[in-house]
């Protein structure tokens, strides 16, 4: 990394350098370890759209060869996995053995505009009207995120691991055969498992949160690893049971899977006793919920495996002058035996708490998408077109565990100007200007503006001098 001698290295940087330095060992050679961490603060100084072409302008290497950099995607020099694997090592610094390993799976689309780019196929539209949904070509992925440990007043964040694809049978071919939604996400959840028990974590539990378009699959279910927590929001009709009584000793025959069926879980909402109130701080507001523990039940089509179930009740909250119509959630969780009988793995709060906290990966999302540039670069590979988007989820899980490892959740740089009031949590934007600025601080890269100088030979030097900036800023 470039630094003056004796020159002290701002907090930021010396993360994101020790971050980036932990990744080498994924590299056969140092030039492709260096070519990636050009492309890397490329990504940080990119002003215009984010591909690979938009990148090379603001390194000011259009004049080069192109073939190399995009090699790092259609030539697989660039492993996702093995990335996500060191991005994962690098969070368990921060999550103690014997608490649990928080996670999110979730299905996530990546728009896109061409018919033939490997991988995409037509999807639901969110940018179309509710009364008459419209098809977007998509290519459908599932995210595997690390939750943080809660601060502040409720406060997280999800660093994402490892994009898996999940391209249904339609779309068009690409490196990676079709895979279904439930699929990825089980694939994903023992990739985790695995990666606590290669790091000597055997005994910590991984607690995951899902919702229910992977919840509905049964099959997900039963390919669960051990030593696995989950917290699944399910359908208001779910069809649930009691446990099979247990079989006279004696009695011949083949003994029962399942007990009696019991309510479905909307059929809770009618009963008036029983219920408990619990407040919770979720980012910065208290949540007063309602809610009841039922069970233990089990789940149709997954007899081996007991789950509880947790009912909140909708209410109807005053924000800003109007109402708004919080609608009931039910949500189920996979009992533990502690040697006697099934219990809950945790405390009701600690599970609606995380329950809530799965809005974050909805949040990272968004910040990919529109800060990062997450699916704008084209590139048509059939496995460049898988790498190039897990190479932008890389960057930013990246920049986020250096924000975190920096500042913590609520810390962050002041903000800009007296006029903007302070914030619990730093953002995505601030924590990238943080980054540009502490560069820019550096003797060899400070950016000084002096105004226009005074002759035509002093203009012209600094126009060309400017000119990398100029053209990275364009939306090409």
């Amino acid at each position: 990394m470039i630094q003056e001698k004796g020159t002290p290295i701002p907090p930021l940087l010396a993360n994101l350098y020790q971050i980036l330095e932990a990744h080498r060992w994924i590299f056969r050679q140092a030039r492709v370890f260096w070519r990636v961490v050009a492309l890397f603060f490329s990504e940080l100084f990119n002003f215009g759209r984010h591909t690979v072409t938009q990148g090379l302008l603001t390194l000011g290497l259009t004049d080069a060869d192109w073939s190399p950099w995009y090699r790092l995607f259609s030539c697989g020099r660039f492993d996702a996995e093995k990335a996500g694997k060191e991005l994962c090592r690098q969070t368990l610094v921060h999550v103690p053995p014997q608490e649990p390993y928080v996670m999110v799976a979730d299905g996530v689309k990546v728009y896109r505009h061409s018919q033939k780019m490997p991988g995409t196929a037509w999807a639901k539209g969110p940018r179309t009207a509710a009364f008459r949904p419209g098809l977007e070509r998509a290519q459908r992925f599932v995210n595997i995120s690390w939750l943080a440990p809660i601060e502040g007043e409720g406060w997280t964040r999800a660093i994402p691991l490892m994009w898996r694809p999940a391209f249904p049978e339609t779309a068009v071919r690409a490196a990676l055969p079709p895979k279904k939604e439930w699929e990825a996400a089980v694939e994903g959840i023992t990739w985790m498992r695995e990666q606590l028990d290669t790091e000597g974590r055997e005994e910590q539990i991984l607690l995951c949160v899902i919702d229910g378009g992977i919840e509905r699959a049964v099959e997900f279910w039963r390919r669960l690893p051990d030593r696995t927590v989950v917290i699944a929001r399910t359908a208001r009709n779910r069809a649930l049971y009691e446990l099979p009584a247990p079989t006279p000793e004696g009695k011949r025959g083949r003994k029962p899977k399942y007990g009696p069926r019991v309510r479905t879980p909307e059929a809770w909402l009618k009963e008036e006793e029983g219920w408990e109130e619990l407040t919770l701080l979720v980012r910065g507001r208290e949540r007063k919920m309602r809610y009841r523990v039922e069970g233990p039940y089990l789940r149709k089509g997954v007899p081996e495996r007991p789950f509880y179930l947790i009912v909140v009740r909708g209410r109807d909250v005053r924000r800003g002058g109007r109402r708004i119509r919080r609608e009931p959630v039910f949500l189920l969780v996979t009992a533990q035996w502690d040697g006697e009988r099934w219990v809950l793995p945790y405390e009701v709060a600690t599970l609606l708490m995380w329950a809530w906290q799965r809005w974050e990966v909805e949040v990272a999302h968004r910040e990919m998408k529109s800060g990062l540039g997450l699916g704008e670069k084209q590139c048509w590979h059939s496995l460049g077109t898988i790498v190039a988007v897990q190479w932008s989820a890389w960057v930013y899980g990246v920049l986020v565990l250096a924000g975190y490892r920096t500042w913590g959740i609520c810390g962050g740089p002041a903000a800009l100007g007296r006029w903007r009031k302070g914030v619990q949590r730093w953002s995505i934007r601030r924590l990238w200007r943080a980054v540009r600025a502490a560069i820019w601080e550096m003797p060899e890269l400070r950016a000084v503006y002096l105004g226009t100088p005074d002759n035509w030979p002093q203009k012209s030097e600094y126009v060309v001098g400017m000119w990398n900036a100029i053209q990275a800023a364009a939306r090409l």
